[in-house]
Formats: C-alpha cells, structure tokens, sequence
C-alpha cells in the first residue's frame, strides 16, 4: 500500500483556511494542521474554530503553537488592544490597523519547520490577494518568495511546497468551491473579535457577508444585529 503524502495546513478557523484544509482532504493528502495562537483578540474563539474542524476532518496530526511574542512586539489591532479595529474596509494601498507586522512569514516558517520534522511534503494556506484586507504578506510575490527561502534552508532531501489555492480568487469564489467540497462553514469564524456571535462589521466580517452574498449561499453562522 501507497502512503499518501502528508500537509500541513495553516488553519486559523476561519473560512479561507477552514477551505484550504478541504482542498487539501479532498486531494487525497493526510492532513496536519497547525495553529498559532499569538494573543489575537479573537484567540478563544479561533482555537474552537480550530478543535471543530479538525475534529470533522478526523486530521491525522494536530499542532497547536504559542506566539505571545507577536503580542509583546504589538503595532497591531490585533494584538494592542489601545490600537482599536477599524470598522471600514481599508482604502486601496492601505494597510490597515488588523495587520499583524511579518504574522504569514513567521507562521510559514514554523509550519515549515513542522513539515522537515513530519516528513510534511506540502503546506497549504488560505491567502488571499485578489479581495483580501490589503495586507502585504496576502500576495503571491510573497509567497513565491517563501516558497524559495523555506527549501534554501532546509535538508535537500526534505523538500515542501507552499500551496496557495485562492491567491487569485475572489472570495465568492471560494465560498461556493469550498460548499461543493462540503466545508462545514458552520464551525469557522471571521470576526477579528470574540465576542458570542460575529460582528458583521468589522472588514474580516463584511468581507465574509459580502463574499456569501455574492456566492447565493447562505451564511451558517450568526452575526450580531448589524443593520445595514
């Protein structure tokens, strides 16, 4: 018997990733998924989203990996809670305050440290460039990028390829491709805040509503009464 090829999947809990972890499942991979905790103001929410998905997928390996240093170094909504979430989409060429400064670098660093060390030949990510937050490390130059530096410097004999399934889609796109997969959208959170039930304004959240909207698929999960 064939053993099929292991991936790590950087699953935060939310939809992009959450889909990213049923692309991988449905390409026949063993999965692996990894989870950073790095003091974010939606953590406890994130983690459930985590154990949830992982559960239903009935994943192979789990890892999850504490990053207070990203909390101590701040400069971000995120992690600062002085620094408050801005509740617009951020204007073109902005970056907004959620972005966490090199957070998708470290994070591929370590799920490719994961990977040497499981014999991981894939690590899948739910990046989004085309109708993302504006965040620089979201764009395929990046990910090519680390795509290089990850194999320079690892064991010639361990080499791993990140996959960045929906760089170029938008995310109605991958709504309606992860519903075809049977992603179960019902366990994911968005909200950069971790309240009972998400937001449904901050830019994570109108990014999510708008992306269903467009997708003609209805949204499982319950915002706050947001209005219009």
């Amino acid at each position: 018997m064939i053993m099929k090829n292991l991936a790590v999947i950087l699953l935060s809990g939310g939809m992009d990733s959450a889909t990213a972890l049923g692309i991988a499942a449905s390409k026949g991979y063993r999965l692996a998924p990894i989870h950073f905790d790095y003091g974010q103001r939606n953590r406890l929410k994130e983690r459930q989203a985590f154990d949830n998905l992982t559960k239903f997928y009935n994943t192979e390996k789990t890892l999850v990996v504490p990053m207070d240093f990203l909390k101590i170094i701040g400069g971000s909504a995120l992690t600062d809670e002085s620094i408050p979430v801005q509740q617009r989409m951020p204007s073109e060429n902005e970056i907004p305050s959620t972005y966490v400064p090199f957070r998708n670098g470290i994070m591929l660093s370590l799920a490719a440290a994961y990977a040497e060390i499981i014999g991981a030949k894939a690590i899948f990510t739910g990046f989004v460039e085309e109708d993302s937050s504006g965040y620089p490390d979201c764009r395929e130059i990046f990910v090519d990028a680390m795509n290089k530096a990850v194999n320079l410097g690892r064991r010639p004999e361990s080499s791993v390829e990140i996959i960045a399934p929906f760089l170029h889609l938008r995310k109605s796109e991958i709504v309606q491709l992860g519903t075809k997969l049977g992603v179960p959208y019902q366990f994911t959170w968005s909200c950069y805040l971790g309240g009972k039930k998400q937001c449904g304004k901050c830019p994570a959240c109108r990014l999510r509503r708008k992306a269903f909207a467009e997708s003609g698929i209805e949204d499982p999960v319950e915002y706050f009464d947001i209005g219009e």
